[in-house]
């Protein structure tokens, strides 16, 4: 009598198999460092930067905005270089998505200057009349909270110390209450006066979408 004939024991061996197969391809991989190489022009996220990500997935923006840009002739000329394995290393989670009731911002870096983005995220239909974008002026007259930005930093393995830590983020507060900032007259106009010296979360939301795409156009430049 063939194995098939007794179904007790076709149905154990055949669990076995299935536990070994999901144990190689799932698990084992998971221990293992990854293989996708990374280039040298793809940086981690800065302290602040990985603050707005936060922000930019607890809004939900991600529900609308996808972040791939498909290897298509139309979506090429649309967005811009299509994307990259290794651009999303340090993704974690990925935002690729699939849905764009707005457009695609995984190519947005430096794309618009930062005015343009306070001016946006102030209120979207100041910039576009028919967007159905919701406004989150009120993210200007939030304090950014830092005080887990080295924990966060440590766990996904950017390989930053305190002092890097405290410097991202001391430089970027510098450069943004700068009074000779090019975007210092928007910034000022959706920021509360009590908080133009410090980071807000809208600082810090831009700072993310100004990496986007930022470290490929690099890339692709010096070829």
């Amino acid at each position: 009598m063939g194995i098939t004939s007794k179904p007790v024991v076709f149905a154990v061996l055949a669990a076995v198999v299935i536990l070994i197969g999901t144990t190689v391809t799932v698990f084992i991989p998971l221990f293992m460092p990854s293989t996708q190489p990374v280039s040298a022009s793809i940086k981690p996220y800065t302290a602040v930067e990985q603050e707005g990500r936060d922000i930019y997935m607890r809004e939900g923006c991600n529900n609308c905005h996808t972040q791939t840009v498909r290897p298509l002739r139309t979506e090429v000329l649309r967005y811009g270089e299509y994307s990259k394995p290794e651009e999303f290393a340090y993704d974690r989670p990925f935002l690729w998505g699939s849905r764009r009731t707005g457009p695609d911002l995984n190519r947005v870096g430096e794309k618009y200057p930062d005015s343009w983005h306070y001016k946006h995220l102030d209120s979207p239909q100041s910039m576009f009349e028919k967007s159905n974008m919701p406004p989150y002026g009120w993210l200007a007259k939030n304090r950014l909270d830092t005080q887990y930005s080295l924990k966060k930093a440590t766990t996904l393995g950017y390989g930053y110390s305190e002092s890097d830590v405290h410097q991202q983020i001391t430089q970027y507060r510098a450069t943004v209450t700068d009074e000779n900032y090019p975007s210092k007259e928007s910034r000022n106009n959706v920021t509360p006066p009590e908080l133009r010296k410090e980071l807000t979360e809208m600082d810090a939301l831009i700072a993310y979408l100004q990496k986007l795409g930022r470290d490929v156009k690099n890339m692709e430049a010096k070829k």
